[in-house]
């Protein structure tokens, strides 16, 4: 089925958020070094990324490295912060020449100084672009965005530049590492596994999950077109009824 076709382009999500999946799992399957599938699912950010933008999606977010991942075999982790620096290095240009601005959430101070460095540049070279946001979380993790976000509501409390009557989820909000994008409408898994994995916690509140058994490195076009169709076809409520959105 041709789903791009079926896409309403009045109905779009603004904000995609992505939970990368399954891409050692895609190495695997055919005998392959973890890494490879790695390597191969670069080629599935640039494919996606830009079918995001020929759509009109103003904001994707993918979930790169986690607070988590550094528990994995050192090798792997060392491997993945290469690859993030040679990619980087390369894609800087696809990005300008697609109009697409680059940032990142998570702690940056907290990855190996190559990495931090090539990061810092490529969002500074990209950050007059305005077609598409391209955000990667890097060193990541809902919960450690939360308890950031807390320490820092407390510290102006203690400064007097917060009462407790002030605070709401609004306000709470804007300490966070997503303050100046809107919450994704639609999160999309790949590899079959169905959690959020520490994800954007607070911002996935209302969102659609859409999970698929495909592997990252094998998520195509046609993939990310029907996942939007799919988000297209359900009725997103807040906690009124059907009557009410009639």
């Amino acid at each position: 089925m041709d789903f791009e076709s079926l896409i309403d382009n009045n109905k779009l999500p603004r904000h995609i958020a992505i939970i990368m999946d399954g891409n050692g799992r895609w190495a695997k399957s055919k005998g392959r070094p973890r890494v490879m599938g790695h390597r191969a699912g670069v080629k599935t950010v640039r494919r996606i990324t830009e079918a995001c933008a020929k759509l009109g999606i103003e904001y994707l977010t993918l979930y790169a490295f986690s607070t988590e991942n550094w528990k994995r075999p050192a090798f792997e982790v060392d491997a993945l912060m290469r690859l993030l620096v040679e990619t980087i290095h390369k894609e800087i240009k696809v990005l300008n020449k697609n109009n697409i601005r680059l940032r990142t959430i998570g702690d940056l101070d907290g990855l190996p100084a190559r990495s931090r460095d090539a990061m810092r540049k490529a969002i500074r070279e990209t950050a007059s672009n305005d077609r598409m946001q391209l955000t990667l979380a890097l060193n990541y993790s809902g919960r450690w965005e939360i308890v950031r976000a807390a320490r820092a509501i407390a510290e102006a409390a203690r400064e007097g530049h917060l009462t407790p009557d002030e605070l709401d989820a609004d306000r709470f909000a804007s300490f966070l590492c997503t303050r100046d994008m809107p919450d994704p409408e639609l999160l999309i898994r790949t590899s079959g596994e169905t959690r959020l994995s520490n994800y954007l916690l607070w911002q996935l509140a209302y969102s659609e999950f859409y999970f698929t058994e495909i592997f990252w490195p094998d998520f195509m076009e046609k993939d990310l077109y029907e996942a939007i169709y799919v988000f297209q076809q359900r009725e997103r409520r807040f906690g009124k009824t059907s009557e009410q959105l009639k």
